[in-house]
């Protein structure tokens, strides 16, 4: 149950950055015509003022199952956040195991109505992410090697 309502609720999010308040969700250019294959959430907490984060947690949801997410090489662009999120689309996601990888920037990254920012990112697998940070004025940046995203066991 807690997983048709968790896909029900991200489904919901989706809608909403797509109709909302002005907030947009663009695609990127990268991606134009495709469709999207599943949801993912990421979660970043910061460890203390002035100090990068490197680490983060995700989950992937696609045909109403989630798969659990490790990040690495995020970092939130704000001094003091205690926690960011950013929700987005997935492209090309021939097989789950696809996810993983070193994803890095698509383009650059925009700021979009209502405060939030634009995140684009692509793998050596040809997956494509697109997600939009959900704190008012938050945005994430990736760290020297990219963004390295893998499926928890």
């Amino acid at each position: 149950m807690r997983g048709k309502v968790t896909k029900v609720l991200y489904v919901v999010i989706a809608g909403l950055f797509l109709v909302s308040g002005g907030l947009a969700f663009a695609q990127s250019e990268v991606n134009v015509g495709l469709p999207w294959d599943a949801l993912i959430k990421l979660s970043a907490t910061s460890v203390g003022a002035g100090v990068g984060l490197n680490w983060g947690s995700g989950t992937l949801t696609q045909a109403g199952k989630d798969y659990p997410l490790k990040v690495e090489g995020l970092t939130v662009g704000k001094v003091g956040i205690s926690k960011a999120t950013a929700l987005g689309k997935v492209y090309n996601l021939k097989k789950i195991s696809d996810i993983n990888g070193t994803y890095t920037a698509v383009g650059t990254g925009v700021t979009v109505g209502g405060g939030g920012a634009a995140l684009t990112m692509k793998n050596a697998n040809g997956v494509i992410i697109d997600a939009v940070t959900t704190n008012e004025g938050i945005s994430f940046a990736f760290g020297p090697a990219g963004v390295t995203i893998t499926l928890e066991k």
